[in-house]
């Protein structure tokens, strides 16, 4: 049986895994933003890296504070292991490239729902730092995330209506 976290060990916890999440997250936007085929998602994935690097700064200073590292638990891990398996086959071609993109995007939408909890729990405890990095992250997630989606979109136009590899990378967008 899995041993219950209450409280401050909750917190910790929910520290541990966002801060976990969030380097494997940067670590796939540094890699992206390099090797992504389609040009308008490289260029998207390496301004939202900018932001994702500094929001991994808060996590790590904020979640120091509640005794958090950024340990690697369940969940963590497996979100962790597809992205970087995914992200590791992305320049094979471009659907798998595709696939590394999808999967960011699953781990970004995480934080977002992560940002959302650490929300309400930063200001039932009454902590005005945390919940103004949380509302800050969540909001940040949120838009990324939606950015990363609608791009998604555009790229799988591009592969489906390629007739080879070379024609799915692109050096321009298919809006």
């Amino acid at each position: 049986m899995a041993e219950s976290k209450v409280g401050d060990e909750f917190v910790t916890h929910e520290f541990d895994e966002a801060i976990a999440i969030q380097r494997a997250i940067v670590s796939a936007e540094e890699a992206l933003s390099r090797s992504h085929p389609h040009a308008e998602s490289k260029a998207a994935i390496a301004t939202i890296l900018k932001d994702d690097r500094a929001f991994l700064k808060d996590l790590e200073r904020l979640g120091k504070e509640k005794g958090a590292t950024g340990e690697v638990e369940d969940v963590a891990e497996g979100v962790i292991d597809l992205l970087e398996s995914m992200v590791e086959q992305a320049g094979e071609a471009p659907s798998e490239a595709y696939e590394a993109h999808a999967v960011l995007l699953h781990a970004k939408r995480k934080q977002q729902d992560s940002a959302g909890g650490m929300l309400r729990i930063a200001r039932a405890l009454r902590d005005p730092d945390s919940r103004d990095a949380a509302q800050a992250f969540e909001k940040a997630q949120k838009a990324s995330s939606d950015e990363l989606a609608d791009l998604l979109a555009d790229f799988a136009v591009v592969i489906a209506t390629a007739g080879s590899d070379d024609e799915a990378v692109t050096t321009r967008g298919s809006r």
